[in-house]
């Protein structure tokens, strides 16, 4: 009876000391506090101490759209959210700039990594050529960065039809910015 008892305390002590999650980590369905499924209208009870701010861009009617920043309490600039439908606050929350370098990947990535970072963590599944930037897809991590095209060669620079290569992005090239996709 007694090993029985003391049993059932131990499991009881292991399941309450289960390790909270990390409030920056960032994985293929959570960044932080925020998850795959969270509507927008759930953001003022996830983010109540610090501030949202929704942005409109443009006019509604007008390929304009309705985006919302994340500041921590004090000023900090956290998060960028684009919901997937535009002033719907039962919308989810399709794409996300990590703006603060405390969000960090499983792996260490963060917005203040580099190239070679990206690569000794994560296989790149494509890069894509725009026009003042390589964007590097993450699939791993439902992720893309962007670096920009001036720490590239300068063949590269100016060229939008050129496929880009891994091998021709130097391992210093610094991320530019640093996107979480849900859609």
């Amino acid at each position: 009876m007694k090993n029985l008892l003391a049993i059932a305390i131990l499991c009881i002590f292991f399941t309450s000391c289960e390790k909270e999650q990390d409030p920056f980590l960032i994985t293929a369905t959570n960044i932080g506090k925020l998850t795959k499924d969270i509507k927008v209208s759930q953001l003022d009870s996830i983010y109540s101490q610090d501030s949202i701010v929704n942005n409109i861009t443009g006019d509604e009617f007008i390929n304009g759209g309705a985006e919302i920043d994340i500041y921590e309490k004090g000023g900090t600039y956290l998060l960028h959210l684009a919901p997937s439908e535009e002033f719907d606050s039962t919308s989810t929350i399709a794409n996300i700039r990590i703006i603060d370098d405390r969000y960090k990947t499983e792996k260490g990535l963060t917005v203040k990594s580099t190239f070679k970072d990206i690569q000794e963590f994560y296989p790149i599944s494509r890069i894509e050529n725009t026009l003042s930037s390589a964007v590097i897809f993450i699939d791993e991590i439902n992720a893309y960065v962007t670096i920009d095209k001036k720490q590239l060669p300068s063949k590269l620079q100016f060229d939008t039809s050129t496929k880009i290569e891994a091998s021709q992005i130097p391992d210093n090239a610094v991320i530019k910015q640093f996107w979480v996709g849900w859609e």
